[in-house]
């Protein structure tokens, strides 16, 4: 079954300023939770990411065992908006859409993941009884991250 978490948060800075921070895949372990262990191993310059870009990572998402997870960016529309997509890793599927729009207070950024487990029913008793709040738990560290960093008061 295919599972869907969306998530926005308002942020106090320029579109410019917002996409270099999110753009850059450098900067995905300052907003992941450290008991995750998530580490980039591609070797990446701050470049921003581009259509076809192939990320590797290390996640210990459960119980600390350490897995491979390789993302492709598929869609990049500069200032705007870019998708990844799990190449190989430890879901079945994983289409993370991540927004940009630009406003008044500066911009607004809108996740939306689709994602599937593998396993079939052992994966959907596995997402009730731990996945989903592990990605609420990730998504809500990174929400309190992103305020620390762009809407200080």
């Amino acid at each position: 079954m295919i599972h869907q978490l969306q998530r926005q948060q308002q942020l106090n800075c320029h579109i410019e300023t917002a996409w270099k921070f999110f753009s850059s895949a450098n900067n995905l372990s300052e907003i992941t939770p450290q008991d995750m262990k998530f580490t980039v191993r591609t070797k990446l310059s701050d470049d921003e990411i581009y259509e076809g870009m192939v990320i590797d990572y290390f996640v210990s998402p459960l119980f600390g065992v350490k897995l491979k997870w390789q993302t492709i960016i598929t869609e990049v529309e500069s200032k705007k908006l870019f998708t990844d997509f799990q190449n190989k890793g430890p879901f079945k599927m994983w289409h993370h859409h991540h927004f940009f729009i630009p406003n008044e207070n500066g911009v607004l950024m809108v996740d939306n993941v689709n994602y599937e487990l593998p396993f079939g029913f052992l994966g959907e008793i596995t997402h009730k009884l731990i996945v989903k709040k592990k990605l609420q738990n990730i998504f809500n560290y990174r929400y309190k991250i992103l305020e620390e960093i762009f809407n200080k008061k």
